[in-house]
């Protein structure tokens, strides 16, 4: 598969939920014409965004099939697909329905039991041997609790070619990304996991975001995304990024996705800013400060 398919704004798809907590499909159906209808470049499924940790085996089933279903053809679609169990991460992709109908997994560095570097090369050596698609790899260490170093990332790269493609890079460190970039395989995909920092990845050399913001504002930052990939137009995608500043910070500021169905909610009511426990809503300060934010 070419990486190609996979660079630019992709999305941290979020889940919907109706008022009984269960997963509005139909609104689910709208948002997703919304992004690909933005330009938005791929979509990653059931990530954390996606409230994943609060979802049963068979809501996330369902969910991965929706959708397959709904969008498959018409956009790239990523799934995640993760843990800290490797034995079960892997059983997972062996026996998964229609696994192979994407484009790539996203795995995230497994957390709480904190491995040590060579337990993260084994855990993802073990995930890209069982993957029938290729492995992106997510190095969050603020939710894992522990960060997989840049050694450790090219070691995966060189040594599965093809199967390990690309990283999503959320560690917040640029010297991490600015060196991974300078080292990785042809190829190999540096995409940065904080909206705030994509436009500063891009000019150093990364290929794009997987966004929160993207969920809103799929036009306006897909737009950002590709002028902050042309380096002739450097300037122009600085502006364009500093239109975003103050959302940065009040998306997360109550947690994710608090916020970003906060702001989905103000922009399109139909969209219920229901979170599932433990996750609750944004504070009505954050909420009256993302509203005075709307950039339509």
């Amino acid at each position: 598969m070419s990486t190609e398919r996979l660079r630019g704004m992709g999305v941290a798809l979020t889940t919907p939920f109706k008022h009984d907590e269960s997963i509005d499909y139909d609104t689910l159906d709208i948002h997703i014409d919304y992004l690909i209808e933005g330009g938005t470049d791929f979509i990653v499924a059931l990530g954390t965004t996606a409230e994943t940790p609060t979802l049963t085996s068979a809501e996330k089933h369902d969910l991965a099939c929706h959708i397959l279903d709904y969008a498959g053809g018409r956009i790239p679609l990523v799934l995640g697909v993760g843990g800290n169990c490797t034995r079960a991460v892997v059983e997972e992709l062996q026996t998964m329905e229609r696994l192979g109908e994407f484009d790539a997994i996203l795995s995230v560095v497994p957390y709480y039991n904190k491995p040590s570097q060579e337990g993260m090369y084994r855990h993802f050596s073990a995930i890209a041997e069982a993957s029938p698609v290729p492995v992106i790899l997510y190095n969050i260490p603020g939710r894992s609790g522990v960060n997989m170093n840049v050694d450790t990332i090219i070691r995966l790269a060189n040594e599965n070619p093809g199967k390990i493609i690309g990283v999503k890079e959320a560690s917040g460190n640029m010297e991490q990304a600015q060196n991974v970039i300078t080292r990785r395989p042809e190829g190999f995909l540096v995409l940065s996991g904080d909206d705030s920092l994509a436009h500063t990845m891009i000019g150093a050399g990364g290929d794009g975001v997987i966004s929160v913001l993207g969920n809103a504002y799929p036009k306006e930052f897909t737009d950002m995304i590709h002028v902050s990939l042309d380096p002739e137009r450097h300037d122009e995608a600085t502006r364009m990024h500093q239109r975003f500043s103050a959302l940065y910070s009040l998306l997360f500021k109550d947690g994710n996705p608090a916020g970003i169905k906060a702001l989905l909610h103000q922009l399109f009511p139909r969209y219920k800013e229901v979170l599932r426990l433990p996750l609750v809503p944004v504070t009505d300060t954050t909420r009256r400060a993302l509203s005075s934010e709307h950039l339509m």
